[in-house]
């Protein structure tokens, strides 16, 4: 694979495009988590199992970044040994990703602007996807234009939860899934833009990892509204407060009875 990408972009003569869009998505989570701070949405009062999430979460985008700036920096030995340090994060990541979406449906606290299946459904698919996207860039890591660019589809799907806190979500209903995932999309279409304006081609990494996402929201669609979402749904809420809230009807307003 590393004898197809070659030709089409040279190894290290994209590392600030990569290095610019890490900080940029940073920015992005920073932004989109702090707008929520400070409107009330989030508070330092939740369980300790959010915080737990929020810090292996914000972890991930610090060893993103630095990943890049040691690329960047031609460190690759120390860049290797963080990569597998970064590879036992994943699996946290997944794990605590999953109960935390699990316990927001438990309590009756899915985002008012998505259905309460799907948020159950699209919250694992996505971390998941990401952890796959991650690990067929560990595996293909002397690969390095499939590595740089499969990590970046990953990282890029990290950014949806922030997006959503920017974008008017209220106003998108019953489309803000849709808008949100049409938005994360944006930051591998800055990818193969570059590729075209450095190089005339388009790195086929880009089309796998774009492929991946769309595949992944064709998936929560098709589990959302089948026989499984709403099993899962029900196994999920019985015994809980929120047994008594219907998975299909989106949530009310906040203030809201």
């Amino acid at each position: 694979m590393a004898s197809v990408a070659e030709p089409i972009v040279g190894v290290r003569n994209d590392d600030r495009f990569f290095l610019v869009m890490a900080f940029v998505m940073a920015a992005t989570i920073f932004a989109g988590f702090s707008l929520s701070l400070a409107l009330g949405r989030s508070s330092f009062g939740s369980p300790p199992i959010v915080h737990a999430h929020a810090l292996v979460f914000m972890g991930w985008v610090v060893l993103y970044v630095a990943q890049n700036i040691l690329a960047t920096r031609g460190s690759i030995a120390l860049h290797r040994r963080l990569g597998w340090v970064a590879t036992g994060w994943v699996v946290a990541m997944v794990v605590l990703g999953t109960l935390v979406t699990i316990r927001l449906i438990r309590i009756g606290h899915a985002p008012f602007f998505f259905l309460p299946v799907q948020f159950l459904v699209l919250d694992p698919v996505v971390v998941l996807t990401f952890a796959g996207l991650t690990a067929a860039a560990i595996v293909l890591r002397r690969a390095t234009q499939w590595h740089r660019r499969l990590h970046y589809c990953g990282m890029a799907l990290l950014v949806g939860p922030a997006l959503g806190r920017l974008l008017p979500m209220p106003l998108l209903i019953p489309y803000a899934y849709e808008v949100d995932v049409a938005a994360v999309l944006v930051f591998p279409l800055i990818g193969v833009v570059a590729d075209i304006r450095r190089s005339g081609g388009v790195h086929p990494a880009w089309w796998w990892g774009i492929g991946t996402i769309l595949a992944s929201t064709v998936l929560i669609e098709l589990i959302t509204f089948s026989a499984l979402g709403a099993t899962l749904y029900a196994l999920t809420v019985a015994g809980s407060p929120a047994a008594a809230v219907p998975g299909y009807a989106f949530p009310p307003f906040p203030g809201m009875p």
